[in-house]
This record gives structure tokens, sequence and C-alpha cells, in this order.
């Protein structure tokens, strides 16, 4: 009869890091707190609120009830062990080993939520993709991330809200602006935010030269009431046509908004409601988000240099190249993650080079591996 004590071993040592990482303790006093909020009569009076607080019931159950589910499986796997071994019956080694493989994979799974090291992680978040060097190329380039991403989001069951986009000249977009919804979908995100590199023959080029274009990618956490006031004077108002992608027109009046805030430069725009007022708040929103998370980030930076940390690649940093011409790679210049499939990165399938990121980050941020 083999003897499984080690692997059980391993699997309680991680499961009580899971413990950890899940937050189980705080966890169940929340969840009690959060079934007597939802069982409120006037819940739905505010339903905003109502809705926060079924999606954090739904999250923290599913944390403790898979916590739990794991650690029954693993005491029974524990008992079977021992009453096998005591009477050396081989015949139980099949059910133990599949059950510690599965106890193993499941761990193997929730591991990934002990990179989500950050205070948003968990929260929704706003994205903008901007074309920079490169021309018409780049403005296709950029249209290409937009897909990607959408077709990531996809994939993972988030939602995506399309909030701006301005189109390109010839082809392609010159913005987007979109919200994704979806439990981590900030922390993962976080992954893409900075410049992303294109080389690739391109189809604009009528001598079918080999071009190198540019687009940037910010991400910033949807807050559920940041902590910032905007002065109406540091504000400049745009309007414009809302349109949607592929040059549909959603209206023909200019009801949408775009905001710039003056002094940090941060652009947020609406462009999904009918009217012109709720599209600028709907943007007042999201650039007092925008607003706010920069002012966290300026904090922990400069809490970085007096600790004396190295910054992590900034906003305006290359991050990763997407070479389809001369030869087909997709590389991550932080983690030294690449793919030579890069149709298939391309088509939304990137969650190696976020997991890879979120691990680099851990490691910079002097974690364990």
């Amino acid at each position: 009869m083999r003897d499984f004590s080690d692997d059980l071993k391993e699997l309680r040592r991680r499961l009580g890091e899971a413990c950890g990482y899940l937050k189980i303790d705080s966890n169940r006093v929340r969840l009690v707190e959060l079934e007597a909020e939802i069982g409120r009569p006037d819940l739905w009076d505010d339903q905003e609120l109502a809705k926060r607080l079924n999606a954090d019931y739904s999250n923290v159950k599913a944390d403790v009830d898979q916590f739990d589910a794991l650690s029954a499986a693993l005491d029974d796997t524990e008992l079977l062990h021992e009453m096998a071994r005591e009477v050396d019956d081989e015949t139980q080694e099949p059910d133990i080993a599949a059950a510690v493989a599965h106890i193993t994979g499941q761990l193997d799974q929730l591991d990934l939520r002990s990179l989500y090291t950050g205070e948003h992680d968990e929260a929704d978040c706003i994205v903008q993709i901007n074309a920079k060097d490169g021309g018409v190329d780049a403005q296709d380039w950029s249209e290409m991330l937009l897909r990607m991403y959408s077709r990531w989001a996809e994939r993972r069951g988030f939602a995506v809200e399309i909030d701006a986009i301005s189109e390109g000249t010839e082809a392609g977009i010159l913005s987007a602006e979109f919200t994704l919804t979806g439990r981590y979908a900030y922390g993962l995100m976080t992954a893409e935010r900075g410049t992303h590199r294109l080389v690739r023959i391109s189809p604009f080029d009528n001598q079918g030269r080999r071009q190198t274009s540019f687009a940037s990618v910010q991400v910033w956490p949807v807050l559920d009431d940041p902590d910032v006031e905007i002065n109406d004077s540091d504000i400049r108002m745009e309007v414009f046509r809302a349109s949607g992608a592929g040059g549909q027109h959603v209206n023909k009046t200019s009801s949408a908004v775009r905001l710039i805030h003056e002094p940090t430069g941060l652009v947020a725009s609406s462009q999904e409601e009918r009217s012109q007022l709720q599209n600028r708040e709907k943007a007042l929103n999201r650039l007092r988000t925008m607003v706010a998370a920069r002012v966290e980030e300026e904090r922990e930076a400069e809490l970085d240099r007096i600790a004396g940390r190295q910054p992590q690649v900034g906003w305006g940093s290359q991050i990763r190249s997407y070479v389809l011409q001369p030869y087909q790679m997709v590389k991550d210049l932080r983690t030294e993650i690449e793919s030579s499939q890069v149709a298939v990165v391309l088509d939304g399938d990137i969650d190696e080079f976020m997991e890879g990121y979120l691990r680099w980050r851990r490691r910079e941020a002097g974690g364990a591996n």
C-alpha cells in the first residue's frame, strides 16, 4: 500500500495558506453581516446598493463554500488513507490518488488568488486604448487590441460596456474607453497597462513594407465612492456625436461628452446615454475615479521611493511586443513570457501573460514565489 502521508501533509499546508489569502475567518463573519443586509425588506429601495451587496454576498459565499468543500474532501481522503494503511488495503490506492490529484488541481487554481495583492484588484475597471506612433497602422492596432480584450472578457464571462470610441482617419480607432465588469477585472487588467508594440507588414502600405506601431493601454479601478473633489474650473468639456465601432452613429446629435481634467491630463468620456447631461454625469463619475486612483498611485510611488524600492514598469513604458513579421512572436518584456501563437493571443488568449505579470509583480514586491 503506497504511503500518501507526504502528499497529504503538503495539501494540508497549502489549504492553510488558502485559508489565509482567501481570508476565510474574516469572511465567515462578513457572510453573517451580508446575510442580514440582503435580508432587509427595504434593501431594493437603493438598487445600486442592493446589487453591490448581493454581488459581495455571492463572492464571499463562493469562497467560503469552496474552502469548506476542499477541507471536507481532504478530511475524507486523510481518513481513507489512514484506514487503508492500517489494513494494507491496496485496492484503495486509485481512489486516494484520484482524490489527491483533484484537491491538488483545485488548490492550483486557488493559488492564483494569492496573486491579487492590490487594494482594488477585485474591482471592476475602466480601460482606455489610445493609438500612438504609427499613423493609420497604430489606429488599426488599437482596434485589434480592443477586439483582443473583448474576446478575452467574453471567455471569462466579464461584461464589456463601450463608453466611447473615436474612429480612425482611414481605419481602426484613435481611442476607445470601456468598462469591464467582473471579479478581479482590475487586478487582471493591471497586467496590460503600458505601451503595446506591433511589428508587421503594413496592410496600408502599397509597397508592402514592415511597419512598427504603438498603442497605449491605461487602466483604473472602479471605486464605489471616490474620495476626491474636482473643481469645475479644472475641467474642460468637449461634446461630439456618439458613434459605434464601424462608423455606426448611435444618434445624430452631439450628446456624447468628453471631460478633460486639466491638472492631470486625464480624460473620461461617455456616449451611451441619450442626453448630454446624463453623459456628462457619467463621465464625471469616471473622471473622479481616475483622479482618485492617480492620487493613490502617486502616494504609493512616494512610499516606494522613501523605502528605496525600485518602481515597476510605468504608464508610458513598452510592456509587450507582438511580432508578425519577419517571425511570429508575442513577448512580455517584464516577465520574459512569450508565445509563438500570435493569432491565438490576438484572439483573446492572454491569461498566461496576465498571470505571469501578477507573479512577477509579487516577486518585485518581495513576496514569495
